[in-house]
């Protein structure tokens, strides 16, 4: 009986190796080494750029939102780290020109091409002379040359954030057809064949704000109506943000009217920058 309730005989195997099971700990510390050898090659690289790179990776960290001025933010941080302020279109302005140098026959007609920094952003008029220079005559089909000088534009201005507005202008020389085809149509129409030509060649389809003719109400020089310099289409890189003192756009305008001022996006406004409110009607007054 003593025999039968013997005690169960125990086996132990031990398991060669290299010290058995170690968990998960080795993944932790090498993640944590990854990262930091990725900070590392981040400040190095910071370390070697120039001052505009960290100033758009600093502008991002301190204004992530974009709701700010700072460049790295969604509302500015494009166009090679132009900030494109006010203070900036000047540097815009000489990239512009350095660009457009590249232009075969450019140096023949440069006095044709004025840019100018203005209140409401930056101004490039393309100006024709006597003979025609980007558009042909009496129609609004652009030259050869034309063509390339803004399809050269559009290349450097779709990098910008910037909205753009095309603006078309005549001289003073009665100009119309049998279909009642005036200065007013072909104003319009040079300003928007501009804008197709720009829009397949790199500026968005959402960046051009406004498409203006103006006919002769807007002259170069109003000391000689029938200027030639008269007839040009100006492009206007606007402010990303209304420039502090600057005037506000104004609606084209009857021959002696006054038209109506309007915000960036074209709303309108008061003279205190107001939403415009209806008011009494008055008698019109007579103009000449």
């Amino acid at each position: 009986m003593a025999d039968q309730e013997q005690a169960p005989i125990i086996i132990k195997k031990i398991k060669g190796g290299h010290g058995g099971h170690h968990g998960g700990a080795w993944k932790v510390a090498y993640a944590d080494f990854v990262t930091a050898m990725m900070a590392l090659f981040i400040v190095l690289w910071l370390l070697s750029s120039d001052e505009k790179v960290k100033q758009a990776v600093g502008g991002y960290f301190t204004d992530p939102s974009g709701v700010g001025k700072m460049v790295g933010s969604n509302m500015n941080g494009s166009g090679d780290g132009l900030t494109l302020k006010e203070d900036d279109m000047d540097n815009l302005k000489d990239k512009i020109e350095s660009a457009l140098k590249q232009t075969p026959d450019f140096q023949k007609f440069k006095k044709n091409v004025q840019i100018t920094v203005t209140g409401e952003g930056l101004r490039i008029e393309m100006l024709e002379n006597e003979k025609g220079v980007f558009f042909n005559s009496g129609n609004a089909e652009p030259s050869v040359f034309g063509k390339e000088l803004i399809a050269k534009l559009s290349s450097e201005l779709g990098k910008l954030p910037n909205f753009l507005y095309m603006e078309g202008h005549t001289d003073a020389k009665p100009f119309s057809s049998a279909s009642g085809y005036g200065n007013w149509e072909l104003s319009t129409e040079r300003a928007n064949a501009a804008r197709r030509i720009m829009q397949t060649h790199g500026v968005r389809s959402n960046q051009v704000g406004q498409v203006r003719g103006f006919a002769d109400q807007r002259l170069r020089m109003p000391e000689d109506p029938n200027h030639a310099s008269n007839r040009r289409i100006s492009i206007i890189v606007q402010y990303m943000q209304p420039a502090k003192g600057a005037p506000e756009v104004e609606e084209a305008a009857a021959p002696g009217g006054h038209g109506e001022k309007t915000d960036s996006h074209g709303e309108k406004k008061d003279a205190h920058g107001g939403e415009k409110k209806a008011e009494p009607e008055k008698k019109p007054a007579n103009h000449h």
